[in-house]
Parts: structure tokens; sequence; C-alpha cells
């Protein structure tokens, strides 16, 4: 077998194969033997029928036809890796000439990875939000526990904002009471906006025993998206009652014997969360700046699979569990369909070059992952997924993806070691130091996966 390259553009090649006659012969052998055991020919026994008899009865054609389909994958994979070519997809193959008993000739072309230059990325610097957490923050969240601590009791007056009302609803479209449209003993905090729009202002004021007729689009049920006349009627005020911010109040809702510590466990927590926050801003803004430096073509089949992956993932399990579709996902987002594809575009471009990038600053870089740091990512996409680690390990090996889930920790490693070398700093001017943080490898970690797992799976 001869082959040769030929360089189309930056992301794809084509392959020039010739086969001599000879090294067909497996494949002959195989495409004999095949057709013997599928067809039946009056005077012979299935699969002892000679050769020529089943070129004068089938045609010769179709053994070629046959060895050839056989033949043509091991000699494409030869090429690729005699011209150690890194290929993305599966190939178009076009068999140019083939001659029996002389020779076969096809060439085959493929996408391939981009030869990247990693430019010195030393020099990145980035700005971040400052970690800073203030008595009203703490004081908010403090709150907002005391909150879910928060007692009702029943009232004998009008209802107001915050108060808890017992209700029964009744919903009619163009006069006709819907089957699912009636609901009793329903339980709604007035102001929460968790039903309806317009409820809040129809029970406001309304007391025991009151009721009120207002119109609303139902949000969901068989008249989605309908105006709809809604009766309600309130059963029951209750008003909210919430518990004194004091040591008896820290005891209940915690670990703490007084206020003064549950405060600072409040503040502590929060700090970590900005801090989690801060050093997943520095990844993604050192990222975007490495990209920046970089010059990434990229393979327009794999980039119109990735988009079609995308689209499909949105659609058919991001909204489907949402009980969504695309149309009223797009009229939420105030988006038309041509802003939508534009961005999906954009996405998947920044998803494949930041692969592409990362993975080339793994090879650069020499990075390997241990068995503890697999170990750790798994754990930690287990958790992410509701998953025991062991039902995710075994759905990762049973679906072969364990190639992908190194090539998430190799990708972190490789943004990681770029956030190192770059300088952060926050909106105070200090120098951001993120060295050694468990947060920062998670940070790292979490955005080489989002950005390359689904073009991964594009390009298998």
């Amino acid at each position: 077998m001869k082959s040769a390259v030929e360089t189309l553009n930056p992301t794809r090649v084509r392959l020039s194969i010739e086969v001599p006659f000879e090294e067909l012969k497996d494949s002959l052998d195989a495409a004999y033997k095949k057709i013997n055991q599928q067809v039946t020919v009056k005077g012979f026994r299935k699969g002892k029928i000679p050769a020529r008899v089943i070129d004068q009865r089938f045609g010769r054609g179709a053994v070629l036809e046959e060895a050839v389909n056989d033949a043509l994958p091991k000699f494409y994979t030869d090429a690729v890796n005699e011209a150690e070519l890194n290929v993305l997809g599966q190939p178009e193959v076009d068999i140019t000439e083939l001659k029996d008993g002389e020779t076969l000739n096809f060439t085959a072309e493929v996408d391939i990875r981009p030869a990247i230059e990693i430019p010195d990325y030393s020099g990145i610097e980035v700005e971040v939000d400052a970690v800073e957490v203030t008595d009203e923050d703490v004081d908010k969240s403090v709150e907002q526990l005391q909150e879910r601590f928060a007692s009702t009791s029943p009232v004998e007056r009008a209802a107001e904002d915050g108060d808890v009302v017992t209700i029964d609803l009744e919903a009619k479209v163009e006069g006709e009471v819907l089957e699912d449209g009636v609901a009793s003993g329903v339980s709604y905090t007035i102001g929460s906006g968790e039903l309806l729009d317009g409820i809040d202002e129809a029970v406001k004021g309304l007391e025991a025993g009151g009721e009120a007729t207002f119109t609303s689009e139902l949000k969901g049920g068989s008249a989605e998206g309908k105006e709809a006349e809604v009766t309600v009627k309130v059963t029951q005020v209750a008003a909210r009652e919430l518990p004194a911010l004091d040591d008896e109040f820290a005891q209940l809702a915690s670990e703490f014997d007084t206020l003064d510590e549950l405060k600072a466990d409040s503040r502590k927590r929060l700090e970590n969360m900005k801090q989690y926050d801060q050093a997943t801003q520095a990844q993604e803004r050192v990222l975007e700046k490495l990209l920046e430096l970089v010059e990434v073509p990229v393979p327009e089949k794999l980039l119109e699979d990735e988009v079609q992956t995308r689209k499909h993932n949105l659609e058919h399990h991001q909204l489907g569990q949402m009980g969504l579709d695309i149309e009223k996902y797009l009229e939420i987002q105030g988006k038309t369909v041509e802003e939508f594809d534009a961005e999906t575009r954009e996405q998947a471009v920044k998803g494949i070059k930041t692969q592409f990038v990362l993975d080339e600053l793994v090879n650069k870089e020499k990075l390997n992952v241990n068995q503890e740091e697999l170990t750790e990512h798994l754990m930690r996409r287990a958790a992410s997924s509701n998953m025991s680690p062991d039902q995710f390990a075994q759905a990762v090996v049973e679906g072969g993806q364990v190639p992908m889930l190194v090539g998430e920790v190799a990708r972190g490693k490789a943004l990681a070691v770029v956030v190192e070398a770059a300088t952060v700093k926050d909106t105070n001017g200090e120098v951001v130091d993120l060295e050694d943080d468990e947060e920062e490898t998670e940070a790292t970690e979490a955005a080489a996966e989002t950005s390359g797992e689904d073009q991964e799976k594009t390009e298998a």
C-alpha cells in the first residue's frame, strides 16, 4: 500500500491511497466465505460453493464490492497512522479506481486537529471581584435562616403582604370551567409570586370567606398560555411570625450556642462562597485571554456537529425536564431564532477552541492524570449527577467514557497551570493568590469539563 497526504486547509486533508490487488486477498477470501454462508446453489452443499460458481451466478462485482467494503477501514487506518494524523470524525471516501486483479485506488477526506502554537502566557493579567463580606451580607444570610423557621397562626383580619392564605381556585376559559382548573386548600404566601399573575392584588384585603375574580395567563395545564377568568376564595388568613434573633434561635437553627457564633459561621461560609466565585471568575477570564493569544482554526463539519449536539441537548434534555419547548424558551429569553443560532454557534466555537488549546497545553506541559486525581474528579461528577460514585463509575466504564473523564481532568490541570502563571488582581488592586487552592482546582476542572464535554462527544 502507498499513500499520500494533501492538505486542503489547516483542518482538513485528503489521503490518496493505492492498494496492490494482492493485498486484497484476505478480504476477497472473507467475501467468498460470507457469500457462501448466505446463498444456496443446487448441487453444492451450503458453504462449499466454488469461487468460480459464485462469480458466474452472482457476479464478480458483488464479491469485489464486499471485499472492498471489508478492506477500506484497515487501509484507511494504516494510512492515517503512517502519516501520524490526528483525525476528527468519519472520512468521506471515494473509490477512484478499481481494476480486478490489478489495483484499488481511493481517496479519503477527513477533518484533523489543527497544529496549534501555544505562545508565552505568563504575561496574562486579569481582574476579579474582591472577596468582601459586609455586615449586611451576614444579616441577610441569618434573616434567610430566620425565614425558614417562621411559624404561622390564623388571624381574623384582612390579608396583607407576607400573610399565608389558604385558598380555593377555579379557572374558566371562554366561560367554561377547565377540568384541571379547579384546586382547593392551596397554601399561598402573598408576594411570593409562586402562583398566577394578579393573585396578590386579588387576595389582599380579603378576609376568610371573601372571594374575588381576576384574569391571568395560565402558566401550565391544558390551557397553558391562554387568558383565564380566575375566581379565588380565601378560606383562612394566617400571619407569619418570625422567631427572635437571639441565642435561643441560634441553638434552634444551628449547632451553635450563641447568635454571635452563628453570625461568625455565616460570615465564614459567605467568604468561602465568594472565594470559590473569585476562583471561577479568574479561570474564566484567564481562559478568555489565552484564547485571544492563540490562532485556532475550527473544522467546519465538527463545528456544525457541535452546534447540532448543543441544540439537541437543550431541546430534548434540559427543556424537556422543565416542560418547555424551544419556542417557549426563546420567548422567555426574549431572543429570536437567529439570535439563538448565532449565540449557540459562538458557544460551540469557544468550546472547540478551548479543548484544542488545553489539549495542546497538556502535551506541551507533559501533564499526566494519576488515579487519585481521576477518582476525585469522578466523585465530583457523581455528586453533580445525583448518582453514587459506584453507579457513576459503572456507567462511565460501560459507556466507554473513561478517556473522556481523563481528558477533563487533564484539561483542568492545563488551565490551572495557565492560571497559576497569570497575574490575578482583585478590584482593590490586591494580587490574588490562587495557588494550592482546592476551590480553584475544582473551578478549573469544571470549566474545562464544560467547554470540552459536548464537543468531545461530537468528535466521538
